[in-house]
């Protein structure tokens, strides 16, 4: 599962740029070294599916930054993308419903806490353990993104028909 992720996620996108570039279209690849974030803010505002970061920052977090501020509207991002993780995850899996938004929630509140005056003074938006800080909240409860039911019901039965069980 977890290749099938990643060579969708970096490869195929990639090969997508590049595709988009030969035909002469400034295309540039939505995930750009995420693996090099010294934070959990950088990994999901400036690395990961920048696409979605766009798109988000364009319809969610610049209507609402001034009423609810850059805090409230950044964590009303994570919340649309756990509900739509949920609508493409939970929803073909019948079942599941809620981990991927309750993730989703984790990476706001983490980035609450790494902005926080408490998490910019013990470095977590920054250097090594600004990586590791980011490492663990991102990794930790993947397996509410990734939970049993999509396991079971998705990723496996698509598995067994490409022949890879």
């Amino acid at each position: 599962m977890l290749g099938l992720i990643l060579l969708l996620h970096f490869g195929t996108f990639q090969l997508v740029a590049y595709f988009w570039q030969s035909l002469g279209v400034a295309a540039t690849p939505i995930m750009h070294a995420p693996l090099r974030s010294h934070s959990l803010s950088e990994f999901w505002g400036k690395r990961w599916n920048l696409g979605f970061r766009q798109l988000s920052h364009d319809l969610i977090f610049r209507p609402l930054h001034r009423t609810l501020g850059a805090g409230g509207a950044g964590f009303l991002v994570f919340v649309a993308s756990g509900l739509l993780h949920d609508l493409v995850i939970s929803i073909p899996a019948r079942g599941g419903y809620g981990l991927p938004t309750i993730y989703f929630v984790v990476q706001g509140a983490g980035v609450a806490i790494e902005r926080s005056h408490a998490g910019r003074r013990i470095g977590l938006g920054r250097g090594v353990s600004g990586w590791i800080f980011m490492a663990v909240i991102t990794a930790t409860p993947a397996f509410w993104l990734f939970h049993r039911p999509f396991v079971n019901n998705v990723i496996l039965p698509f598995m067994h028909a490409i022949g890879a069980l």
